[in-house]
């Protein structure tokens, strides 16, 4: 019996990083090639069993809602004009999921955020993922941390490693191995100093949550800039249920971020047949015209 059943997907940021591209659109809709990026997001939920999916959205997000609805109009130009690949692309974006939209009124963080699905999810665990983040990897990292979930029944978060000089950049567990890639969390640090990090395992923008988060983002004050931080949320529920935390196999690549976004549309291209051998050719000249 599937055991998580909904996903929540918060895409209510600003995206102030990749202005001004994002003035007008949201920086969850920047294209990975030909797919916007909050599209790879749904369908790795889709592809980790879950079909219910709820986006927290925000000002200026419409073109997320449009996205996923059907266009009735472009499909019908495109069976007249006999473009079938392309149409049954555009319908499967409309049939993928049961998706349904929030919008969060105000920017308070990724707690207050997550806080406005509680309604929607009920008294069930349920999946986040971050709509601005991609992990590419074979088994798809919601469905890694759903297995560890249905293992030990507690909230458990993906994290990855980074380099012990950059720890003062990121969010920090700290805790008790279990296995090569299983921890048992004892504390979370936001941004420590390099002397002060427990390890080097950061967040890694993937979590099963149970419904308990929803009773600590209440009793959270707001921390830095002012906002409801998940990470503080979470060690109030560290209080009362332990949570889990699993190194994510796969690479990941955050796409608010420029040279992520970048690498990201590199290393999409070359996994793609019809661009792969001309663009890796390419990439080799224009090396050794800047070498």
């Amino acid at each position: 019996m599937l055991m998580i059943k909904k996903a929540v997907i918060p895409a209510a940021g600003l995206g102030t990083r990749f202005l001004p591209a994002t003035k007008a659109q949201p920086k969850e809709m920047l294209p990975i090639i030909d797919t916007p990026t909050i599209q790879y997001v749904v369908q790795e939920a889709v592809d980790s069993g879950i079909e219910d999916i709820l986006i927290i959205s925000g000002k200026g997000k419409r073109a997320i809602e449009d996205h996923f609805d059907r266009n009735y109009e472009l499909e019908e130009m495109l069976a007249e004009k006999g473009e079938q690949t392309i149409l049954n692309e555009i319908r499967h974006i409309g049939d993928i999921a049961n998706i349904h939209f929030i919008r969060q009124k105000e920017m308070n963080g990724l707690g207050d955020a997550i806080r406005y699905a509680r309604y929607h999810v009920g008294n069930e665990p349920f999946a986040v993922l971050l709509g601005d983040t991609i992990i590419d990897t074979v088994i798809p990292a919601t469905q890694q941390l759903i297995d560890i979930y249905e293992q030990y029944r507690s909230s458990v978060v993906s994290v990855e490693e980074v380099p012990r000089d950059k720890v003062s950049r990121y969010g920090i567990i700290g805790g008790n191995q279990i296995s090569e890639r299983l921890w048992q969390i004892t504390q979370m640090i936001e941004k420590p100093d390099i002397d002060k990090s427990p390890t080097n395992l950061a967040f890694a923008s993937r979590y099963i949550l149970t419904p308990a988060i929803f009773d600590a983002i209440d009793k959270t004050s707001a921390g830095k800039n002012n906002e409801i931080q998940l990470t503080d949320a979470m060690t109030y529920l560290l209080q009362w249920e332990p949570i889990h935390a699993y190194v994510t196999q796969g690479t990941r690549y955050d796409v608010g971020n420029k040279m992520d976004y970048l690498k990201t549309i590199v290393h999409y291209a070359l996994k793609r047949d019809e661009f792969a051998e001309e663009f890796k050719n390419y990439l080799k000249e224009l090396t050794r015209s800047f070498s």
